[in-house]
């Protein structure tokens, strides 16, 4: 197939007058400056040691790259990093050595003569090509430039062409300024002495700095004296002009350049696979895809095999064209000539259809490369895993996994992939146990596969398999880093390990991993949400003070929580508004916290008006929001407006969550077979990791308990037990049995926690029934941290809630203690008598303490929480003083 035609094609912007050199020195003693700006470098002369001709190829190899890296040619840019690398100290003689060192210490007025004193006879012109490579890799254009000129004027080192030409190298490659003194160093060289070597190299200068007539003119020039070209020195010329944006070289130019390449007599002008990558580079540019296909198929006539690049370059072109089908097609008809392309054909086509989300193509060229007979390799398949999982299709991802894995080994690279998109995908456990499937198999995890199962722990509130994953850290010699000390102080937190995670904060700085924000974010979320204000406030203090860290959104939304959970609203609100003035954009998540504030102190204008802030934020306000303000009215009697929100939640379309969450309240999914679309979307929340589950849990927990729904409830907190979201909820020794409702004191905790207490106090009943042996005490821990020690956590909402509902429901059988404020307890000797009343009762009880059945929905007008007799919100119950005389002495052992 012919490709260009083999006349040559010429424009007068590209031939010079044949008296250029070296008498126009308008154009080359003041080059013009391109407004393209300096291009990316071309490495013509850095191997000089090699020999002329070989380094000829070299720098033309790296002419070519330059137009390959910009055209995002990996193997290009990793050509340039090795020219650009010397050979290696070790190839270099002491001689050279000690003159290098000699001259790198050399004063700007220091006697060069001197430091070649010792060495005059000793060094030959290749040790100087070595002195020269070592400065040009500095950058070191002054030293190269002083010693050139000393050797120009002594007879037993006086440069050759080959020294000439690096030094044009050095100096060309540090832009337009220098190319004056590029120019004295070619008009030094005798005419007779000047070959494709001082040619090209300063040809390379020009074109590096996009400089792409001048090149060309060069070129021309070189060929009028009688200077046979080189394939380098064509390869130099085309980068520069293929690189040429301002204005563009039209590409028929650039294939009047490779006929005249092809139709060139001698073998050392032939086209290479530089040159079909510089033409590709440029085709793929400018959206040439049935160009591209043609220098493909008279590159393979040629008997030039193609590489990772050009391979990238041609489906680049048929992307930007809009014709990814023909790419895949081409590579079939090359696999039935029988020149079946690489894997990284294939996995460049598979990368451009994944970039717009063409997932069925993208998985046709698997199946495709699979019937061409080229295996697919671990990359291949990991750009199909990511692929998957960026689209939430993680039953996909399991199933090409294990097609994968009886194909291809995977590798670390790909275990990262699966880490990543599971962990996004809220799948925490089987990421840890992914991990352990990847140390059985012997593949050998780095420090982003660690990271990356921590942040998965984290989220997950995985604290054990945290610590495991650690350990294994330790033992390898790894140093955990900060993100990996994160998700461990995250995962604690979610399990309200608070001192545990404290001492993790501090052992990460100890082992020189100095916290990053999001560190304290994770400790300060893990206080929050426990309402530990104080303790939130300490930690961000000490992130300004201490290690001059800036708040973010994040730490002020921390900050929100902290205070409504303790109780702190105007703090809250005073945060929300700070947040503000620090002009960080409130997104739903702080905009949620600050309803919640509005919510917990059970103003409802002022929460309407939230609410209607955050409808119009974000497309739909979550679940979360829509269940406190149904929590709200129901707490104030509102039910009219609360039976208007909950039919705007059941009539949305938007979202299957809201309709089914709506129905649950309304009882009409009780049945078996429609509890488990309520299951499905339950089990969904904890996709979205610990934070978001407990909030969404508690939530809907509270609605449920305030319209009534209290069997509802229990099975509600049944299931958020079951995915583990609540770890420390119950806690049964010999000594102690313990509800800790303190875990659920996280937004709107209040219903939650009462769900919880009822379903505790009727498990208390069926031991109390079942005469199990009592212990010494039992306990509802409400509140931790330093409020455990201040007197006015009696007064706090929660407190006074539960101490209330608790003697409502055991007519004083709880109280607090003297010695801890954040719990209330019954003793033994009371619960002996709770033992003696259920046993004299004769089953009249036999439901339990609570009555967990579920009400008829009120009607609008009813007052079930406004009456009077409720109004003091649980403050009747509040005693003086403890309404026992315990022995401190024993029960703070407990």
């Amino acid at each position: 197939m012919a490709l260009v035609s083999t006349a040559t094609v010429a424009s007068s912007s590209y031939h010079c007058d044949p008296h250029l050199f070296p008498g126009a020195r308008r154009s080359w003693r003041e080059p013009r400056w391109s407004r393209g700006g300096a291009g990316a470098r071309l490495a013509v002369l850095q191997r000089a040691g090699g020999g002329g001709l070989a380094v000829l190829e070299r720098a033309g190899a790296g002419a070519g790259s330059a137009v390959l890296e910009r055209a995002g040619g990996a193997a290009a840019a990793a050509a340039r990093r090795e020219e650009l690398v010397p050979s290696g100290n070790a190839r270099n003689s002491y001689e050279v050595e000690s003159l290098i060192d000699r001259l790198s210490n050399l004063p700007p007025r220091g006697s060069i003569a001197r430091c070649l004193e010792t060495a005059r006879h000793r060094l030959t012109l290749q040790d100087f090509a070595a002195v020269y490579r070592e400065f040009s890799r500095r950058g070191d254009w002054q030293r190269s430039l002083r010693l050139f000129k000393y050797m120009q004027r002594q007879s037993w080192c006086r440069p050759d062409e080959h020294i000439h030409a690096i030094v044009i190298g050095v100096l060309g490659r540090q832009g337009p300024a220098l190319l004056d003194k590029c120019l004295e160093v070619f008009h030094d060289l005798p005419a007779e002495s000047r070959t494709a070597l001082s040619y090209t190299s300063l040809i390379a200068a020009y074109a590096r700095n996009a400089l792409h007539e001048e090149a060309r003119a060069l070129l021309d020039q070189m060929k009028a004296t009688g200077v046979a070209p080189t394939a380098a020195t064509y390869n130099t010329v085309l980068a520069a002009c293929a690189r040429a944006t301002d204005p563009p070289v039209p590409f028929d130019m650039l294939l009047g350049l490779f006929a005249e390449m092809r139709h060139d007599a001698s073998p050392s002008v032939r086209p290479d696979l530089t040159t079909y990558n510089t033409l590709l580079a440029a085709a793929a540019v400018r959206s040439l895809a049935d160009q591209s296909e043609m220098l493909l198929h008279t590159m393979l006539e040629a008997g030039v095999s193609p590489d990772t690049v050009s391979y990238r370059h041609i489906v680049d072109a048929f992307a930007s064209a809009g014709n990814l089908s023909r790419a895949a097609e081409l590579f079939s008809e090359m696999a039935a000539t029988g020149h079946t392309a690489d894997a990284s054909a294939y996995l460049g086509l598979m990368e451009a259809h994944t970039r717009v989300g063409a997932t069925a193509d993208a998985v046709a060229v698997l199946r495709q490369m699979q019937a061409d007979g080229c295996a697919p390799t671990a990359a291949t398949y990991r750009v199909l895993l990511d692929l998957y999982g960026r689209q939430g299709r993680f039953d996909g991802v399991r199933q090409l996994f294990r097609e994968m894995r009886t194909a291809v080994p995977p590798d670390t690279a790909t275990y990262n992939v699966l880490f990543r998109v599971f962990g996004d995908g809220g799948f925490f456990k089987e990421v840890v146990e992914l991990f352990h499937d990847m140390l059985k198999t012997g593949v050998q995890p780095d420090m982003v596969t660690c990271e990356n199962v921590m942040a998965a722990c984290g989220h997950g509130g995985l604290h054990g398999d945290a610590r495991e994953v650690l350990e294994y850290m330790t033992r390898e010699g790894m140093v955990p880093t900060a993100d990996a000390y994160t998700g461990l102080v995250e995962a604690l937190g979610h399990a309200a390990m608070y001192e545990e995670a404290y001492v993790a904060f501090n052992m990460m700085t100890e082992i020189g991993s100095l916290p990053t924000l999001e560190t304290y974010n994770a400790l300060a979320f893990a206080y929050a949400r426990g309402g530990l204000f104080q303790e939130a406030e300490a930690i961000f203090s000490r992130m300004s003070n201490n290690a001059g860290i800036q708040k973010s959104k994040d730490s002020f939304d921390a900050l929100i929580e902290a205070y409504c959970q303790g109780s702190r609203l105007d703090d809250a609100v005073k945060a929300y508004m700070e947040m503000r003035k620090s002009r960080f954009n409130p997104d739903e998540r702080s905009l949620e916290g600050v309803l919640n504030a509005y919510c917990i102190a059970g103003v409802i204008d002022e929460s309407k008006e939230q609410f209607e802030e955050l409808q119009s934020s974000v497309t739909m306000p979550s679940v979360i929001a829509y269940c406190m303000m149904l929590s709200l009215y129901a707490r104030n009697d509102r039910w009219t407006d609360a039976y208007d929100l909950l039919e705007e939640m059941k009539t949305n379309r938007a979202s299957s969550t809201h309709q089914v969450i709506a129905s649950l309240i309304k009882g009409e999914y009780d049945d078996s077979s429609n509890w488990q679309m309520v299951e499905y979307v339950l089990e969904n929340s904890t996709m979205e990791g610990c934070d978001y589950s407990f909030r969404f849990f508690n939530a809907l927990l509270g609605v449920l308990w305030w319209f009534g729904q209290k069997g509802r409830a229990a099975r509600v907190l049944d299931q958020a037990v079951k995915f583990g979201l609540f770890p420390e909820l119950y806690r049964d020794t010999k000594l102690v049995w313990s509800l800790d409702v303190h875990s659920l004191h996280f937004r709107m905790s209040m219903g939650g926690a009462l769900v919880a207490v009822s379903v505790w106090l009727n498990k208390l009943y069926d031991r109390l029934v079942e005469d199990e042996d009592l212990p010494q005490l039992a306990s509802v821990v409400v509140l931790r941290g330093e409020m455990e020690k201040s007197t006015v956590t009696r007064g706090l909402p929660i407190a006074k809630v539960v101490y209330s509902f608790l003697n409502d429901t055991l007519s004083a059988s709880f109280h607090f203690p003297k010695w801890n404020k954040g719990r209330i307890i019954c003793l033994k000797s009371q619960l002996k008598r709770l033992q003696s009343a259920v046993d004299s009762s004769n089953g009249s009880l036999a439901a339990g303490f609570v009555d967990m059945t579920n009400s008829r929905l009120p009607a609008p007008g009813s007052k079930i929480y406004t009456s009077e007799d409720q109004l003091d919100n649980g403050s009747r119950h509040l005693p003086d003083e403890p309404l026992a005389e315990e022995k401190e002495s024993e029960l703070l052992a407990l």
